[in-house]
C-alpha cells in the first residue's frame, strides 16, 4: 500500500479553497456567476451526452421538439437561456422526465 507523505498532503488545498480564491467566496456575485455558469455547462452536456446515446442528430432533436437545429446546438453549447417549457420538451423528447424535491437550504 502506498502511504502518503504527511506534509505535502498537509499543503493541498481543498476545492472551495480553490474556488474561493478564484471566484471568491460563496454567496459573492462572481462565485454565483460560476457556479451557475458551471451548472449550466453540466446539464448540457447531460443531454449532449443523451442525444448521442440514443442515435439522435441535433436535426433530429430540433424536429421532435419544434426548434431549429441551431437552437439545439446553442443549448448543447450552454450560449443561450433556455425557458423552463423547452428545456422540458427537450428533455421528455430525450426520455428524461422531472421530478422536484425541495432541500434544505
Amino acid at each position: 500500500m502506498i502511504q502518503l507523505n504527511p506534509e505535502k498532503v498537509a499543503k493541498l488545498h481543498s476545492t472551495n479553497e480553490l474556488l474561493d480564491k478564484k471566484y471568491g467566496k460563496r454567496g459573492t456575485a462572481s462565485r454565483e456567476a460560476f457556479q451557475e455558469k458551471a451548472f449550466t455547462w453540466y446539464y448540457c452536456e447531460i443531454l449532449k451526452e443523451r442525444r448521442k446515446e440514443l442515435k439522435l442528430t441535433q436535426k433530429e432533436l430540433a424536429d421532435r421538439v419544434g426548434k431549429e437545429r441551431s437552437y439545439i446546438a446553442y443549448v448543447e453549447s450552454g450560449k443561450t437561456d433556455v425557458q423552463v417549457s423547452s428545456l422540458v420538451r427537450i428533455a421528455n423528447a430525450l426520455g428524461f422526465s422531472f421530478e422536484l424535491i425541495p432541500r434544505n437550504l
